[in-house]
């Protein structure tokens, strides 16, 4: 099988295209077709040394996966060959999802609604899974609540305002002017540039704010939350949160991914249902992984990018 591995850590020309043996099966996997994978931030984190996985090269990237299960593993019930499923995988052990074939725990892949093409799919889980814990194991939310989403445009942001949106909660987003058309589309009861304003000079007394990028924008924020409220960020506890915290009277919450069958069973009704919309900016074949790390890695990127695993050639 075709798949992209880092034999080193690196800047994305790391990346290139070998020939693997297609995984065998331990008891409770299913071996995955891949289709589509997704491409999260924390993958060229990881190409570069600074992500979860470990160093034993070859390396094959890549969580987010869709595709047919080809072949089921002992003791797998509930799936069949055939089908078509998708999901997170392992994180945050390596995965191996750039690759035409993946071996999968059965229990972390879930049925693709059939509504559902194979590239939206490849996008949500990572990111979907991110938004849905922020939300509702972090925060709580509840109808009625104000919730900013700093950064709302990306992977995480574009799906938190809509699920917080589908919760019944007012939403407001942070992003460039280029983005506010498409957060108003997506449900957004106001937006504002981060780019030209200071948020905490527009906004205060929110319920809950969810942030991507912890450190400076962390303790900024901490101040548009009302006392009581709680501030989520996906970067993970620092101890200089904790005086910030209490003197406000905010809490923090802090998101570390990992499978979510519940999150993802979640996203998975919401996508079927047409409730949420997952944005793919760009889908690029295997050959171009290192092209799709390079946009990626250089921000600014409205929803997902997606690794085409069916197209050979590569073409833009």
């Amino acid at each position: 099988m075709r798949a992209a591995v880092i034999d080193r850590f690196g800047p994305p020309e790391v990346l290139h295209i070998v020939e693997l043996p297609v995984p065998q099966l331990s008891a409770g996997e299913v071996l995955v077709r891949v289709h589509a994978a997704g491409v999260n931030a924390i993958d060229w984190l990881s190409r570069g040394g600074d992500g979860p996985g470990g160093a034993d090269f070859p390396v094959v990237l890549g969580w987010d996966v869709s595709g047919t299960i080809a072949a089921l593993g002992e003791g797998v019930t509930g799936l069949a060959e055939g089908d078509e499923v998708f999901g997170m995988l392992r994180f945050p052990s390596l995965a191996g999802g750039y690759a035409e074939y993946v071996a999968a725990p059965a229990d972390q892949v879930i049925i693709k609604p059939g509504n559902v093409d194979h590239h939206v799919a490849a996008g949500a889980p990572m990111a979907g899974i991110t938004a849905w814990q922020a939300l509702f194991r972090q925060a709580g939310i509840t109808p009625g609540q104000r919730v900013l989403v700093h950064g709302a445009a990306g992977g995480v942001g574009h799906v938190a305002v809509q699920l917080a949106k589908l919760a019944g909660a007012e939403v407001i987003g942070t992003a460039s002017a280029r983005n506010h058309d498409f957060l108003t589309e997506l449900g957004a009861d106001q937006v504002i540039d981060y780019n030209d304003h200071r948020v905490r000079d527009e906004v205060s007394d929110v319920d809950v704010v969810i942030e991507p990028r912890g450190g400076a924008d962390f303790l900024d924020l901490i101040e548009v939350v009302r006392p009581g409220g709680v501030i989520v960020t996906l970067k993970g506890e620092r101890p200089e949160y904790r005086d910030p915290l209490t003197a406000r009277g905010v809490r923090g919450g802090y998101v570390y991914v990992g499978p979510d069958r519940q999150a993802l069973s979640e996203i998975a009704r919401t996508l079927g249902d047409g409730a949420l919309r997952i944005e793919i900016e760009r889908t690029l074949p295997l050959a171009q992984v290192a092209t799709a790390h390079t946009i990626g890695e250089a921000g600014h990127v409205r929803g997902r990018i997606v690794l085409d695993l069916t197209r050979k050639e590569p073409t833009a």
